[in-house]
């Protein structure tokens, strides 16, 4: 490894999800798998993939592990906050992702794993109804109830390090005011005056783990950490943020098949996307208020890519549409299809057709690993605030939208970020520019 400046990764890191659905228990239980040689971490880019480095003339291909010091799978603490009182075991069956088999050879470390209450409020996920949520709090005292839980997590673990990562259903849409969402001396003031309308209980969340000195991920496409007060506070305490909502499935495709059009120069008419989803995710977005939140994520994806500023002739009237539709009987797995209508040479029509039979939370369980270590990592290497370089993983990248600034949502350059500030990190040369 080349010489760097970031702190090693000595003793344990603890990693907090806010949920013990099917995502976290899909992601906790391939790590305790994987910890003992009984499943392969495929999907994981910090555990599987390598990129080229370069340095004073020499060139090879390291995994990331080698480029920087990422925690060990084997010094993870995991915890867990969720307003259904199951432990980690009970609600990997109750999700049946996993098969029976490939629970069971860790069944008794997944039934240690029993959430705290979490800080709830029905009006935010109203398809939610669980009986373990702390009862009648304001939102500051859901902020020091929730302190208080990290610390306690940490001091009986013996923790170095804590992590904590949103993978709980979406809320509804939290429209950004900046009389609140703009400063943390205003946001805190909402908070403790118990303003229940645009302080979401995911901000609480965010707020006590930046508090705590924390990592923040928002795997979901709530707005909780994408606010001007969340970056002045992250940068203030010195912690990483990152957000928002897990690439998974449809935007994954949508965010490396759009560079296709637009390095083709092929005109695009428009692109009409639909899923069917069965499990707690899609019941939560079958709720209209909800499903806008994670619509607005899923609808930004193109607009960066197919840009109709820069090329009008080719994007500048295009048709996109997103739906999401609840079908229980898939359960987790997705199904999403795309068609997209495009135009070539003399501006003939042509049609693209994508059907994507997958997997929800086996795709989103590595992208929550690769978000807590390379979080860690972030924060271990003093990059705090806003961690651009995370956006290979998620759907809406967070970005300075008050500076002027736009998102990049083109896979591939998402991909030179992140191999770059690994680059940078483990003090070998940056190689891929962004073009």
């Amino acid at each position: 490894m080349a010489q760097s400046n970031i702190r090693p990764a000595s003793g344990k890191l603890g990693i907090l999800t806010v949920g013990l659905g099917a995502v976290s228990t899909t992601f906790i239980t391939g790590v305790l798998m994987a910890r003992k040689g009984l499943a392969k971490p495929v999907g994981s880019m910090t555990q599987t993939d390598r990129i080229r480095v370069s340095r004073e003339g020499r060139t090879e291909r390291l995994a990331y592990g080698d480029i920087v010091p990422l925690t060990p799978l084997s010094d993870i603490v995991f915890g867990a906050w969720d307003a259904y009182p199951a432990n980690a075991l009970q609600s990997a069956l109750f999700a049946e992702v996993l098969k029976r088999e490939d629970i069971m050879p860790v069944k008794d470390e997944l039934e240690q794993i029993r959430p705290m209450t979490a800080a709830f409020d029905r009006d935010y996920a109203r398809r939610i109804d669980g009986s373990n949520v702390k009862p009648g709090l304001t939102r500051w005292q859901m902020v020091e109830a929730l302190r208080e839980d990290i610390r306690n997590f940490r001091q009986e673990n013996n923790l170095e390090r804590v992590v904590v990562a949103w993978a709980a259903s979406t809320e509804i849409y939290v429209e950004r005011d900046p009389a609140v969402h703009d400063t943390p001396e205003a946001l805190e003031a909402a908070m403790k005056a118990d303003d229940r309308v645009r302080i979401a209980p995911s901000m609480c969340y965010a707020w006590a783990a930046l508090l705590e000195g924390c990592p923040f991920i928002m795997g979901a496409p709530n707005t909780t950490v994408d606010i001007p007060a969340m970056w002045t506070m992250a940068e203030r305490m010195r912690v990483p943020i990152a957000g928002k909502d897990f690439k998974t499935g449809q935007t994954l495709v949508k965010s490396g098949f759009a560079p296709i059009l637009r390095t083709r120069c092929l005109g695009l008419d428009g692109w009409f996307s639909t899923n069917i989803l069965g499990n707690r995710d899609g019941l939560v977005l079958d709720e209209p208020a909800n499903f806008h939140t994670k619509e607005v994520s899923k609808l930004s994806t193109l607009e960066t890519i197919l840009d109709g500023e820069e090329n009008p002739e080719l994007y500048g009237d295009y048709f996109h549409k997103v739906r999401i539709n609840y079908y229980p009987p898939r359960g987790d797995a997705k199904e999403s299809w795309d068609n997209i209508d495009i135009f070539g040479w003399m501006g003939y029509k042509m049609q693209v057709k994508i059907n994507f039979l997958c997997r929800d939370s086996i795709l989103a369980a590595p992208v929550l690993l690769d978000l807590c270590l390379l979080s860690d990592l972030a924060q271990r290497a003093g990059r705090w605030g806003i961690q651009r370089f995370l956006s290979f993983f998620l759907k809406a990248p967070m970005h300075d939208y008050l500076s002027g600034e736009q998102p990049v949502n083109d896979l591939y350059q998402q991909y030179a970020m992140l191999k770059n500030a690994l680059r940078e990190m483990g003090g070998y040369d940056a190689d891929q520019p962004l073009d």
